[in-house]
């Protein structure tokens, strides 16, 4: 499953734009592929990478905005292809590289190009370390707008794209483990210090889309079902990616609009059981109606959230179990209302 997952600037999740079922029928590596052919003369209609540029195409129908959309991917997005059908589409993206790709008039490349950029900015962020501890570091800033060329064998197909390329490579050698490293490309400007550090933190929200999957695998046990037919498959997936998505919604509304109206997420019901339950006081007196993120809060208490003064938010896992407990309450307050009635 590839799923493509929309989010605000403040990690806000929208919701899915686009997903895409496939099963592998000959090959289940790449390694093993590369042993019969060389991948990069294979046309990508004709390669599971494809689906980045279906994704793409599909996101930006939905959303109906492409100039407002920006695509974000991980290593395996550095897809020359892809960069082409994105801009072809209206839209922006930011995707981190692994791919050396020739640039200027052939006879460098992007690495030859970037070694003579001098350190155009610091900016210090926060790393956890081996043991969990959150430690700041450096990160120099190096961009530069670059002529890049497509491989040597797609050139004919595809035109040379002018595009920046970002580094952001820790200053010093940490202990105990790897030195941040990122090489980023993009077709957004980037002049001064502000714009890459704002390109940095836009790339920081890929992460949300393994906070998903995180969701759905552990908490929905995707990965667990024992149905037999894809068709049955892809239907409980569609299931899940739904429930996956309210959790994750959920969890990070509670930290960009906590004083929104308690409507937006519950039910009447929901919030009339909350408030019994594990009942707020603001000013001596209970709130009229109750904010929203009042009722996260005797959610997430009802999923063992103590609420102690130095406890971060609410998180997924907490918010997932005081939905579950929720829910069955407000059958059992249901079918006890039917017996009662009767």
């Amino acid at each position: 499953m590839h799923s493509s997952l929309a989010v605000t600037t403040e990690g806000l999740p929208l919701g899915l734009t686009a997903i895409k079922f496939w099963s592998r029928e000959k090959f289940k590596g790449t390694s093993r592929l590369k042993r019969h052919i060389n991948p990069t003369r294979v046309p990508i209609e004709e390669k599971e990478s494809i689906r980045w540029l279906e994704n793409v195409s599909q996101s930006t129908q939905l959303l109906g905005a492409p100039e407002r959309c920006v695509h974000v991917g991980d290593r395996e997005s550095d897809i020359y292809e892809l960069f082409c059908r994105t801009q072809d589409a209206g839209s922006k993206f930011l995707f981190r590289t692994c791919v050396d790709r020739l640039a200027a008039d052939g006879t460098v490349t992007i690495s030859e190009q970037m070694k003579s950029v001098i350190c155009k900015g610091l900016h210090r962020v926060s790393v956890r370390d081996q043991h969990g501890n959150v430690i700041e570091t450096v990160l120099e800033l190096r961009y530069r707008k670059i002529h890049v060329l497509a491989p040597l064998y797609k050139q004919g197909r595809y035109p040379p794209l002018d595009l920046t390329v970002l580094h952001a490579t820790e200053r010093g050698k940490p202990k105990g483990r790897d030195p941040i490293d990122w090489k980023l490309i993009t077709n957004l400007p980037v002049n001064s210090r502000r714009d890459a550090i704002e390109k940095l933190q836009w790339y920081s929200l890929r992460w949300k889309i393994e906070v998903f999957h995180k969701i759905l695998k552990s908490g929905c046990h995707a990965e667990q079902s024992k149905l037999r037919t894809a068709e049955r498959i892809v239907n409980l997936l569609a299931m899940f990616c739904i429930l996956s998505w309210r959790i994750f919604w959920l969890t990070m509304i509670n930290r960009v609009a906590p004083n929104a109206k308690a409507s937006i997420a519950f039910t009447e019901l929901e919030i009339r059981l909350l408030e019994q339950l594990a009942p707020a006081e603001v000013d001596g007196a209970r709130a009229r109606p109750p904010p929203l993120c009042s009722c996260l809060l005797q959610l997430a208490r009802l999923g063992g959230y103590l609420n102690r003064r130095t406890d971060p938010p609410p998180g997924n896992t907490v918010i997932w179990r005081g939905m579950g407990r929720l829910t069955d309450i407000e059958i059992g307050f249901q079918l006890g209302a039917q017996l009662m009635g009767n």
